[in-house]
């Protein structure tokens, strides 16, 4: 469907706008549970029915949080989610989100566009060179060190929350792509796909919180444009979750590489 088709169906804001939000939610949310990168084509779709790209940045926070709210719930169902981890992931996370949230608020429209289009093509390159590559390949050769919070070591810890304050403030300003980089963190500190799956959701849940109560503090939410795209990402959630715990580990590898390769030849091409 064309841009002008999209910004058509979203000036009439009724069923049609309704239906494009649901379908891109569920996409999206499944997307976002097994890999990463469902905002890449939410953030264009809200931008495209015709809401500024602020309000489109704060509007695709009510669908996130709907979606990662029942992911924590189905993962805690499944009982691999690592609680201790995720809420020593989700503090530092939601610090860093303040700050990436205030950026995105103060920058204005027409600069967070520009930012946009140039942290997609930097998020999809560097989820092409794939910094944890190696550590995946360890893990899935059987290599399992201790994952408990209380065995892992002070540096650990701290690198742990370094890199999540990091993630924090990527999230907090655009969201998009901000999956695949917690991804990468988890993996490098030593949990496979699904694991690492749970405690990524459980840290978005946590800061985006704060971002969307920012965003709609400056009037910067269409709530029913959201709660449209929120109802499709809790489905695309729940079957994000369920795809990758009774899939698996290498299962979700292959996702997540086609979802990379995809996203990228979306954006060479746009």
């Amino acid at each position: 469907m064309s841009a002008g088709a999209l910004a058509g169906i979203g000036a009439g804001a009724g069923a049609g706008a309704a239906a494009v939000l649901f379908v891109v939610g569920l996409v999206s949310g499944t997307l976002n549970v097994v890999a990463g990168g469902g905002s890449f084509l939410t953030l264009p779709t809200l931008i495209f029915l015709g809401l500024p790209p602020t309000m489109a940045n704060g509007t695709n926070r009510v669908g996130i949080l709907l979606q990662n709210a029942t992911s924590v719930a189905a993962f805690h169902h499944h009982r691999v989610l690592d609680w201790r981890w995720a809420l020593a992931a989700a503090v530092p996370a939601v610090a860093g989100a303040g700050l990436g949230t205030w950026g995105a608020l103060a920058i204005g429209d027409e600069a967070f566009k520009r930012a946009l289009a140039l942290l997609m093509v930097a998020i999809t390159l560097l989820t092409l060179l794939d910094p944890s590559a190696r550590r995946r390949r360890q893990l899935e050769q059987g290599e399992r060190p201790a994952i408990s919070w209380r065995q892992a070591s002070a540096a650990r810890r701290w690198a742990t929350a370094g890199g999540f304050l990091v993630v924090g403030v990527y999230g907090g300003f655009v969201q998009a792509g901000v999956g695949f980089l917690i991804l990468a963190a988890t993996t490098l500190a030593g949990f496979d796909l699904v694991r690492g799956n749970a405690v990524k959701v459980l840290a978005i849940l946590c800061f985006t919180v704060l971002s969307l109560a920012l965003f709609a503090w400056q009037g910067q939410v269409d709530w029913r444009l959201g709660l449209y795209l929120g109802a499709g990402n809790v489905v695309g959630g729940w079957l994000g979750v369920h795809l990758t715990v009774l899939k698996g580990h290498r299962w979700v590898r292959g996702v997540v590489t086609s979802a990379v390769v995809v996203f990228a030849v979306l954006l060479w091409f746009d």
